[in-house]
């Protein structure tokens, strides 16, 4: 296994690039949730792709952005603790839209990562842009990056381009043995994956004013001996408004919010699922440091020096 290739891969994007829909895509499977809506991803995960005599680690991280609260805070350390000890940096670019402020900070972060890591520029989201306008794209985007950089056009919700993408990363992977089992695909339990799931399907469900106000977490995950698997979750809100709108009209909201999330679990999970949601308010939780440690976002006092990816294996 001389020749065999394996790195960490950092995926940095601003929200709602498509970084967690390209790693589904890569991995054939769903290990990460996805949404319209941006800051979907709020913590690092490994999606980990097994090809042929290579192993590609992508460490999906949250879309780089201005935090206006204590978890928005956590949201870009994830992403900037994740470039430090990776092999390659992956920057996802929205091809479908001029270069943001975001893009700006994410430019900002690649000036302090090591000049020795190699950057793949990958601009996502092709098919809802024309040829002309995409070059343009590009150049904008590159214009963002002071450093050597290669390019690569792809979409990640249509597939085109990945191949391309795949080998390209390869090709900067040090020659190494693989760091994961090639049948594992994620360093997540089923157990947190499922929470992030239920968290997708009340994104999908709801109204602009509630979303980012909802964290989830996962009380209880037992498997049956009749092969089913028994869920019971809390959907935690902000205000007592948000928690009537999560429930709705006879608890009817939070019943299609647990349908969907349960076909999603029992997809990925191949088993079935009794997924039992209730609603809590937490005042303020997203800038309530004590909440959020209880909910496993850790908040730091200042940003130390980034530790490796492999740490989380």
């Amino acid at each position: 296994m001389t020749d065999f290739r394996s790195g960490f891969i950092a995926v940095i994007g601003r929200p709602n690039a498509g970084k967690s829909t390209l790693i589904n895509a890569l991995l054939g499977q769903k290990i990460a949730a996805v949404s319209p809506r941006p800051q979907t991803t709020r913590r690092r995960q490994l999606g980990i792709l097994t090809h042929g005599d290579a192993q590609l680690i992508f460490v999906d991280t949250p879309g780089v952005h201005s935090p206006r609260h204590k978890l928005g805070e956590f949201l870009n350390q994830e992403a900037e603790e994740a470039l430090e000890g990776a092999d390659v940096i992956l920057f996802l670019a929205d091809a479908s839209a001029e270069p943001a402020e975001d893009d700006i900070r994410i430019a900002a972060l690649l000036e302090r990562a090591p000049r020795r890591t190699p950057l793949v520029l990958a601009a996502n989201k092709i098919d809802l842009v024309q040829a002309e306008a995409l070059t343009l794209r590009l150049e904008a985007y590159q214009a963002l990056v002071h450093r050597e950089a290669e390019v690569a056009a792809i979409s990640a919700a249509r597939g085109d381009g990945l191949d391309e993408l795949v080998n390209l990363l390869i090709g900067h992977c040090p020659v190494r043995p693989p760091e994961f089992d090639g049948e594992q695909i994620t360093d997540l339990y089923e157990r947190e994956i499922a929470a992030d799931l239920v968290r997708e399907a009340a994104l999908l469900k709801l109204r602009d004013e509630v979303p980012h106000g909802i964290a989830v977490r996962v009380d209880e995950f037992k498997e049956r001996g009749n092969g089913m698997v028994y869920i019971a979750a809390t959907i935690f809100v902000e205000r007592e408004s948000q928690k009537g709108i999560v429930i709705g009209e006879g608890g009817k909201m939070l019943k299609q919010i647990g349908t969907a999330a349960r076909k999603q679990i029992e997809e990925m999970g191949g088993h079935k699922v009794f997924l039992e949601l209730r609603v809590k308010v937490e005042k303020d939780w997203r800038s309530n440091e004590n909440v959020l440690k209880r909910l496993g976002y850790k908040i730091k006092q200042q940003v130390t020096p980034a530790k490796s990816p492999r740490g989380k294996a």
